[in-house]
């Protein structure tokens, strides 16, 4: 497909889809959280945050990494650790979390927030 990068099968990519639940009016502060933290991750290929349109106090973050390792690595980065400390407040809970082995991909056309 034109515009599409495909994984090479030796070189795996890791995928991590995961629902989170804010405390109530809370969600526009765990996204502005989770998008600055992930603005310049190692090892990210896509990182979206998503409203979920049925649950007004959830979100759902799908993320593209060129490795699980790259994954727990960003864990530890400091940007990451202050975005989660920001979000932690306004979490209520996490709901379902999918592990996928993405195999292509199709890049957005800008970072942050869409309007």
């Amino acid at each position: 497909l034109p515009g599409t990068a495909l994984a090479q099968r030796d070189a795996p990519m890791y995928g991590l889809v995961g629902r989170i639940d804010t405390v109530p009016g809370q969600r526009d502060a765990v996204v502005a959280a989770l998008l600055e933290g992930a603005a310049s991750m190692p090892g990210c290929l896509g990182y979206v945050v998503a409203e979920d349109a049925a649950r007004p106090d959830s979100i759902w973050v799908t993320e593209t990494r060129d490795s699980r390792d790259s994954h727990a690595a960003s864990l530890g980065l400091p940007a990451v650790r202050q975005a989660i400390a920001r979000a932690r407040p306004h979490i209520a809970g996490f709901g379902e979390r999918f592990e996928t082995v993405p195999v292509g991909r199709v890049g957005l056309s800008r970072p942050g927030r869409l309007a």
